[in-house]
């Protein structure tokens, strides 16, 4: 006989939202997602060829860093500062975050990078949302953290908080990141799940600094970060785009 599964055919309008909201979540951070994440190292490569990350544990010390100096001041926090921007169609205030961006991303591998995901995010959400895409080309351009608030609408209307969404956003990156450690170190599938568990329980303290971070003190500084960055547009043997 069959197994006779059990399902309700009226859900809570609650339930309904806050599953539609986690679901949207888990897709805007799969590296799955056609914005090409997996092509970029941000900067990793280049430590890997200069001798600074060597094996699992100093990757993993490395994007450690990377969470908290760089992406938790920068990106992560015009992502949660975008989120209510988009809600409010607040077109200075979204303009003046992509601006800061492109300003202070400090090589052209790192502009190029989030011009680049931010275009194909775009052009991903001509495909699912064609009324959330409108809104984005009526800018001209986004880079990818304004874009992903954008996209990341969605979920916030199902119920989603900034919290959350700032979570998603940080861990499709170390997703990402992982695998550009195996590849460019190189590393074993385990080491690649190490750093990943590293990166998970940093990511929620990153993501309360940036939802905490006014604007006087979102700053995208990263000194070694940035010389490497450059040192790798003229790197002799390349993986990655960055």
């Amino acid at each position: 006989m069959a197994p006779t599964v059990t399902t309700s055919t009226e859900p809570g309008a609650a339930v309904q939202a806050s599953d539609a909201a986690l679901l949207h979540l888990i897709w805007l951070a799969s590296p799955a997602l056609p914005v090409g994440g997996f092509s970029y190292s941000e900067g990793l490569e280049a430590a890997v060829d200069a001798g600074r990350v060597t094996d699992g544990p100093s990757a993993a010390d490395w994007l450690a860093n990377q969470l908290h100096l760089a992406l938790a001041r920068a990106d992560l926090a015009v992502l949660v500062q975008a989120l209510p921007a988009w809600e409010q169609a607040d077109t200075a205030r979204l303009r003046e975050l992509d601006d800061w961006v492109l300003r202070t991303r400090e090589t052209q591998e790192l502009r190029l990078q989030s011009e680049q995901m931010g275009r194909s995010l775009v052009e991903w959400l001509k495909t699912v949302r064609p009324d959330h895409a409108a809104r984005a080309l009526a800018l001209g351009h986004l880079t990818y953290p304004v874009a992903y608030a954008l996209a990341a609408l969605a979920a916030s209307q199902a119920g989603a908080s900034a919290r959350a969404i700032a979570l998603g956003f940080a861990f499709g990156w170390a997703e990402n990141m992982a695998q550009a450690a195996i590849k460019s170190v190189p590393l074993g599938q385990s080491a690649g799940q190490r750093i990943l568990a590293r990166l998970a329980t940093e990511i929620p303290v990153a993501v309360d600094t940036a939802l905490a971070l006014p604007d006087d003190e979102r700053q995208s500084f990263s000194p070694m970060l940035a010389v490497l960055s450059a040192r790798h547009e003229h790197q002799y043997s390349r993986l990655f785009r960055s």
